[in-house]
């Protein structure tokens, strides 16, 4: 019984591997079949056309403008208070002087313990 089991179990990994086998080189076929159709199908004519750019003899000048439209359409909601300025928005932050910066990590470094034996390698 054992090795009819054998058999089946490798019988089954046969069929396996021989389905994924088939189902890879059909999706290869399918792929090279599309690739040389891509390759003959015409699409453009060789035939070279010259870019041609449209002139604009009318330039800018000055005219009147359009008349007054409201952008919220048939809302009748509006609200006005003027402009402000972008500072009044930012927080104030306080910057400290490099200086001070400096002066308070000098200070910390005096007040370190000093090591009490030095080694140096010989």
């Amino acid at each position: 019984m054992t090795n009819r089991f054998i058999a089946n179990r490798g019988l089954a990994t046969t069929f396996k591997a021989t389905t994924l086998i088939a189902t890879a080189v059909i999706a290869l076929g399918l792929l090279c079949a599309t690739a040389a159709f891509g390759q003959t199908a015409t699409v453009l004519n060789n035939t070279p056309q010259p870019t041609s750019i449209g002139d604009h003899p009318q330039h800018a000048y000055e005219h009147a403008m359009s008349q007054e439209s409201n952008l919220l359409g048939s809302s009748a909601y509006s609200f006005a208070q003027g402009e402000r300025p972008l500072w009044e928005f930012g927080s104030v932050q306080q910057e400290v002087p490099l200086g001070d910066v400096a002066r308070a990590y000098k200070k910390g470094h005096v007040i370190d313990k000093k090591p009490a034996r030095v080694m140096e390698s010989q």
